[in-house]
């Protein structure tokens, strides 16, 4: 079996398979950034975390408890919900990086073979797929598409991807000193007519500062311009609370990503499936891009496991089930921003249905 994509999606298929004895080959390109827009995980993911085995390599860091969430959202006044009654206990703000590598890392220890390069061609023969991987090829009976949001296998074998939205996001990782040393360990939210800001800490002492709007509004504002950015940073109330700095670093790397909701139609065919980013994005705001990635992963490591053992519609059922969570994603994405009525600005007026209307496409 073929794993496109190293990410945790492509990561928990492999550990999940190599757990039924599969032969797992996992082909990904290698990153070259420094550091990787963080993401707090809830704690949620910890009984998929140690379901693959792998729970212990997050609990001993060098990633951090998170305790909480806080946002002013539909109003100015700063609301949290605080994780220590929770019967699960707190989540984690990540190191990204280091995250992703002590998954991939736990594949290959547990069996699954890297391969570096993209795949270049994905050719189906009767009973197996012939893939061009860089300069070689290879032969597998599955291929799971772990590629992100391009869903380039699933698009390659003639699934769509569909798109709802054009959602960017702006981060910038800002050095230690630049919070105050009493802030909280909680993700923060804060809605500002342009879209909305997150931030949080991360391992090591730096801040994740993180602003998430449409791309034309971007555009408009040029918020991809550093000196742009931090003007607009220093307009919000409370995420700027957070902060000791009230002038930029003298540079920043501000990244800009992708952050749109996107679906693959369908998310899974005969000898394939798609897992995480690339069977369904969802808007940051959600907060469950990495628990989405470990449970598709697994779930569509028992589809294929299923397949292969005779069951006919395991990989229909996966792709039925990923299309169902996706249009209940929708519904709670409309209740979400439903609640911000206090901007008639382009990025809220697009998430906000006509009277009688069930949606509109956002930035579309």
């Amino acid at each position: 079996m073929l794993i496109a994509g190293g990410g945790p999606a492509g990561a928990s298929a492999a550990l999940a398979l190599r757990r039924q004895g599969a032969t797992v080959v996992v082909a990904d390109p290698g990153r070259s950034q420094k550091w990787k827009p963080g993401e707090s995980l809830s704690a949620q993911a910890g009984s998929l975390l140690e379901g693959l085995g792998v729970l212990n390599r997050v609990t001993a860091g060098p990633h951090t408890p998170c305790f909480g969430n806080e946002s002013a959202w539909g109003g100015s006044v700063l609301t949290g919900t605080d994780v220590l009654l929770d019967p699960l206990g707190p989540g984690w703000h990540l190191d990204r990086l280091r995250f992703d590598s002590e998954l991939l890392d736990a594949a290959r220890e547990a069996g699954a073979r890297q391969r570096r390069g993209r795949i270049r061609s994905v050719e189906r023969r009767t009973g197996h797929w012939r893939i061009t991987l860089g300069g070689e090829t290879v032969l597998a009976r599955y291929v799971i598409d772990a590629t992100g949001a391009s869903a380039g296998v699933a698009r390659r074998v003639g699934a769509q991807v569909r798109r709802d939205d054009r959602l960017v996001a702006l981060a910038a990782r800002l050095p230690p000193g630049a919070a105050h040393g009493d802030v909280p360990r909680t993700s923060l939210v804060e809605s500002v007519p342009l879209g909305w800001w997150y931030t949080a800490p991360l391992p090591g002492g730096t801040t994740l500062v993180m602003a998430v709007t449409d791309a034309d509004v971007a555009a408009g504002y040029a918020l991809h311009r550093p000196e742009t950015w931090w003007r607009e940073l220093m307009a919000t109330t409370h995420v700027k609370a957070r902060l000791r700095l009230r002038a930029a670093p003298r540079s920043f790397d501000l990244r800009i990503a992708r952050a749109s909701t996107s679906r693959a139609c369908p998310a899974a065919g005969p000898g394939w499936a798609a897992v995480g980013d690339a069977a369904l994005a969802t808007d940051p705001i959600a907060a469950r891009g990495i628990t989405t990635a470990l449970a598709t992963g697994i779930s569509a490591a028992d589809a294929v496991r299923a397949d292969a053992d005779g069951a006919a519609l395991s990989l229909q059922r996966y792709a039925e089930r990923v299309a169902a969570v996706h249009s209940e994603y929708l519904q709670a994405r409309t209740v979400c921003y439903g609640i911000e009525q206090r901007w008639d600005t382009p990025f809220w007026t697009r998430r906000h249905p006509e009277p009688g209307s069930p949606s509109r496409d956002a930035g579309a």
